[in-house]
């Protein structure tokens, strides 16, 4: 198996039952993804605490996906980057992480996120994820 990412999404003002749909639609968009493997939604460990509905939001904000070629982390890059443009621009975010190392896309603009991309790229591409 190739590189593990943990991404996380968010839809700023959204509900419980909204992220578990942005979820499944995020997670079967992916298996359609060359490369691309969706591991799991991450689960939440038990109940939440007290005065709470007993939900884990960020739960259901995170899947692990396994990137299984060289061009796995491009393609995930390019649908999260998609997803993000079916929200408002400034209401929905992505986060990947890759053993420690960050790439956070929001409401920033298109030349702005181009630079993070090839960056983060640059640093995980080639021997890194395959």
């Amino acid at each position: 198996m190739g590189t593990t990412v943990e991404l996380r999404f968010d839809e700023r003002g959204s509900d419980d039952a909204r992220l578990d749909l942005l979820q499944r639609q995020l997670r079967q968009e992916l298996h359609g993804v060359d490369e691309v493997e969706v591991l799991r939604a991450r689960q939440p460990v038990g109940p939440g605490p007290e005065d709470t509905r007993g939900i884990d939001v960020e739960a259901l904000g995170t899947l692990t996906v396994a990137l299984l070629g060289s061009g796995g982390l491009t393609a995930l890059i390019a649908s999260a980057r998609d997803w993000l443009g079916r929200g408002t621009r400034d209401a929905r975010s992505v986060r990947l992480e890759i053993a420690g190392d960050v790439l956070e896309l929001n409401g920033a603009t298109d030349g702005e996120h181009e630079r993070l991309v090839a960056l983060f790229l640059a640093r995980h591409e080639g021997g890194n994820a395959s």
